[in-house]
C-alpha cells in the first residue's frame, strides 16, 4: 500500500528538486513549450498550473507568491501580461504533455510539455530554399571537381608504394 507516499522525489535532495522545478517553470515560461522526461513533466505541471492561477489574480501578493517559485523577473512579466490574459476564461489545464519517444542515450521516456493555447509558429525554410536553388552535383563543370579524381590517384600510388 502507498500511504503517505505522494509527492515527486525524483532522486533528489529536496534543494535540488525545487531548483529543477524553478528551472523548468523558467524554460516553459519563457518558450511556453519544452522537452523534459515524463517524471519531471508531471512533477512540475501542477506547480506550472498554479502559476497561471496565481497570474490570473494580477494583484502585488500574487506576484510576489510566483517571483518566489520563478525567480526570473523578466518571465514572470510575461506571465502576467500575456500568457494570464490568453487563459482568461480557461479554468485549469494550462499545460498538455505530448510524448516524444525516448532519450537516445538511456531510453527515458521523453516528453514535449506546453502550454495549451499557445500560438503557432510557422517554421521558415530558408535553409531548403537554399538547397534548391543550388546546381545539381552532375551539372558542375569546374576544376574543383576534376581535382578530386587527381587526388584519389595521388592516395592510391602512395599506398601502394609505401
Amino acid at each position: 500500500m502507498r500511504h503517505g507516499k505522494a509527492g515527486f522525489k525524483l532522486g533528489r535532495l529536496t534543494a535540488h528538486r525545487w531548483a529543477l522545478f524553478r528551472n523548468l517553470l523558467v524554460g516553459l515560461f519563457r518558450h511556453e513549450r519544452i522537452m523534459t522526461t515524463e517524471s519531471k513533466a508531471k512533477a512540475v505541471r501542477g506547480l506550472a498550473d498554479h502559476m497561471v492561477t496565481l497570474a490570473k489574480r494580477d494583484n502585488l501578493h500574487a506576484r510576489r507568491q510566483v517571483l518566489s517559485m520563478v525567480p526570473d523577473a523578466e518571465v514572470v512579466k510575461k506571465l502576467f501580461d500575456t500568457i494570464a490574459a490568453r487563459f482568461g476564461d480557461r479554468h485549469g489545464g494550462y499545460t498538455r504533455i505530448i510524448k516524444a519517444g525516448t532519450r537516445p542515450g538511456d531510453r527515458a521516456p521523453m516528453v514535449v510539455l506546453e502550454l495549451v493555447d499557445r500560438p503557432e509558429v510557422p517554421k521558415e525554410k530558408a535553409k531548403t530554399d537554399a538547397k534548391s536553388e543550388k546546381a545539381p552535383k552532375g551539372d558542375k563543370k569546374d576544376k574543383g571537381e576534376a581535382a578530386a579524381p587527381a587526388a584519389k590517384g595521388k592516395k592510391k600510388k602512395a599506398a601502394a608504394a609505401g
